[in-house]
């Protein structure tokens, strides 16, 4: 995996615990760009996320893996980690992924959203997003009142 930008791998991994979303970028089957948010995890050296197998990204990353991405922060000052990468689809029977994330974005799944997605009868995956390049940004510097 190949690193250029503002910061180091360290950086990297301790940005990386930050709730926002991974914005994730594919092809259709039909060659067109797709693009959307997903829930992440950060564990070894790959990004990790869960989806419903219907889901349009699921087929779309069955016909082609390459995909881009960027986690970022929402609000000044601006910074975060964008690269591509390519990304593998699995079962996740046990919905093990989909809990981690509904505790790392909610705070457990005691709530009608994660009874929703933890229905039995959801077949969940999991996506692994493996980088080939990242680079960082950190506007931190020039955005700062002095």
């Amino acid at each position: 995996m190949k690193l250029t930008g503002a910061w180091d791998r360290e950086d990297v991994d301790d940005f990386l615990t930050t709730t926002v979303p991974v914005r994730l970028g594919c092809r259709t089957p039909d060659d067109h760009l797709w693009m959307l948010s997903l829930w992440y995890l950060w564990e070894d050296d790959a990004l990790w996320c869960a989806t419903e197998r219907s889901a349009d990204v699921v087929r779309y990353l069955d016909h082609r893996d390459e995909v881009s991405f960027e986690v970022s922060t929402n609000d000044p000052p601006y910074r975060g980690v964008r690269g591509r990468g390519h990304a593998t689809v699995d079962a996740d029977e046990d919905k093990t992924l989909l809990r981690r994330l509904l505790r790392r974005y909610l705070g457990g799944t005691d709530s009608a959203l994660a009874e929703r997605l933890l229905a039995p009868e959801r077949d969940e995956v999991r996506i692994r997003i493996d980088p080939v390049r990242l680079h960082t940004w950190d506007y931190s510097a020039r955005m700062t009142d002095r």
